[in-house]
């Protein structure tokens, strides 16, 4: 039986034994994105089309980097012998990785297809949305789509524990689009107890980067002001703090799944020899 408990306590245990190697990781490849991005996406809201392009462009470069950076948090977390090794390991998995995460976001889009149909149902026109305008939806519209987000909330978060150390797997089987179905085997009957520790993890994560971000934001903004083009110093000061925190989140996480991956698999092999 795997226990979420120990899986936490082996997490810490892994954090605390390689903080030296972990840090220079998350500070270049987690917090260094983070928290640049951040400031781009406040110069994006009020930049000319062709400037926010290049903006966007570099927010989306910023957030692979990021990705690279779990990759890496993984490979370490699954096997600390690797030392630096883990960042190379982390580059020749990246584009299968790269690859399954862009078929499930594909898999996603599906999923939200209903909330399409109901706005043209109900006679929302979805072409002003392009050109950045919001239409007004009509509150039978908003009543049918809450109604549906609240039935596909467990169904997310079903599939989410299911599919939680489908990372792990891609770097420690060395697998690309097989590896849904292997993370999906792995979390066989111990996928509610994956859900619980998902929801801990969405709240403390949201409460913490809500007293960093708007808490913290509020002060600076008092103090500095904010600046006419969007950003200014208590802007910076408030995503240097938010990307702390997030930084420390992202990694997190990515330790934990790759120690609920170890002690999965560890779990199927002792199962397997019975």
């Amino acid at each position: 039986m795997t226990s979420m408990g120990t899986v936490w306590d082996r997490t810490a245990e892994f954090l605390s034994d390689n903080l030296g190697t972990i840090l220079p990781l998350a500070l270049l490849a987690i917090f260094v994105p983070a928290t640049v991005s951040a400031n781009l996406s406040e110069l994006q809201r009020t930049a000319e089309p062709g400037t926010s392009m290049l903006l966007g462009l570099g927010v989306f470069v910023l957030a692979l980097v990021t990705f690279w950076g779990q990759l890496a948090i993984t490979a370490l977390a699954i096997d600390p012998a690797l030392g630096r090794q883990a960042s190379g390991l982390a580059t020749r998995r990246f584009p299968a990785a790269l690859l399954v995460m862009i078929v499930l976001m594909g898999a996603t889009i599906v999923l939200l297809i209903p909330i399409a149909v109901i706005l043209a149902a109900t006679g929302v026109a979805l072409t002003g949305i392009e050109s950045g305008t919001m239409p007004e939806i009509p509150a039978t519209a908003t009543l049918w789509i809450i109604l549906y987000l609240f039935l596909l909330l467990p169904v997310i978060l079903w599939l989410a524990a299911r599919l939680s150390v489908i990372l792990p797997v891609i770097v420690g089987d060395r697998l690309v689009l097989r590896a849904i179905a292997r993370s999906w085997a792995l979390t066989r009957g111990v996928a509610l107890k994956i859900v619980g520790v998902i929801l801990l993890y969405a709240i403390v994560s949201i409460v913490a980067n809500l007293a960093a971000t708007t808490a913290f934001g509020a002060v600076m903004f008092l103090v500095a002001g904010r600046g006419e083009d969007g950003l200014s110093l208590a802007t910076v000061l408030t995503t240097i703090v938010g990307g702390a925190v997030s930084t420390g989140f992202t990694v997190l996480g990515a330790a934990f799944a790759a120690k609920l991956y170890v002690a999965l698999l560890a779990r199927k092999e002792a199962s397997a020899a019975q």
